[in-house]
């Protein structure tokens, strides 16, 4: 399986949304940007399986701060975490190897984000600013949102739940709709890398987020630009 998806995201028609999984026999023991350049084209394949095979490409920097990036184009937007749009047609990706990705949808399809959040990130409040950014550029308000945590690293296996922080986070802005999977990436090492268990030698998941609002359920289709500044 290449990607795996989330029911309340499927639940939203407009929605295209995945979240990639450990491809089995390649060897992504190496430092982050050679690994990523491995998975490069495992990643394209994943998003061509889920339409999006030409879609503009939106990615972030990731520097494990605060700062949410507005988009509507091709880029990858620097000291960014997180991403949101409300132009259809535009995907947005985050690549994650223990830290959360946090999907964010407006159920009337007004908009989307996709967030980066590990411990510091969490700290720094960015789940809340991103439901507040949304919100500001979407017209939407917090309780309109449909909110997904990924699989992340949880305890025994880190010392913090920031899983659990980041729904407190979500809740506490307004968000009532909200999942999480639940699913540690350092327990299920056949499944997820895991930068904690793999020592920082491995790989990245990419979880993408798309929306087909507004564009008559055209199909969506996605371009990805050089992987290197994911984290």
């Amino acid at each position: 399986m290449l990607f795996e998806s989330f029911p309340a995201l499927e639940s939203l028609p407009f929605l295209c949304a995945g979240f990639t999984r450990r491809v089995s026999g390649l060897d992504v023991h190496v430092e982050r940007e050679e690994a990523l350049s491995r998975l490069g084209p495992i990643h394209r394949e994943a998003l061509a399986a889920a339409g999006l095979g030409g879609m503009a490409f939106a990615s972030a920097e990731q520097v494990h701060g605060g700062r949410i990036a507005e988009v509507s184009s091709p880029t990858a937007s620097p000291g960014a975490d997180g991403l949101l749009t409300t132009i259809p047609g535009v995907c947005l990706g985050i690549y994650v190897a223990d830290c959360a990705a946090v999907y964010l949808a407006d159920r009337h399809g007004r908009g989307i984000a996709l967030v980066h959040s590990g411990k510091t990130g969490t700290g720094l409040g960015i789940v809340s600013s991103a439901v507040e950014a949304l919100c500001l550029a979407a017209s939407a308000a917090p309780s309109d949102l449909v909110a997904q945590v990924s699989p992340c690293i949880r305890p025994p296996h880190y010392e913090t739940d920031f899983a659990e922080e980041i729904v407190r986070q979500l809740a506490s802005a307004g968000v009532r709709d909200i999942h999480d999977c639940g699913t540690c990436t350092a327990s299920r090492p056949e499944d997820y890398y895991s930068y904690r268990r793999e020592k920082g030698l491995t790989g990245r998941m990419l979880a993408f987020l798309a929306s087909s609002a507004g564009t008559k359920q055209q199909p969506l289709s996605c371009r990805m630009p050089d992987e290197e500044n994911a984290r």
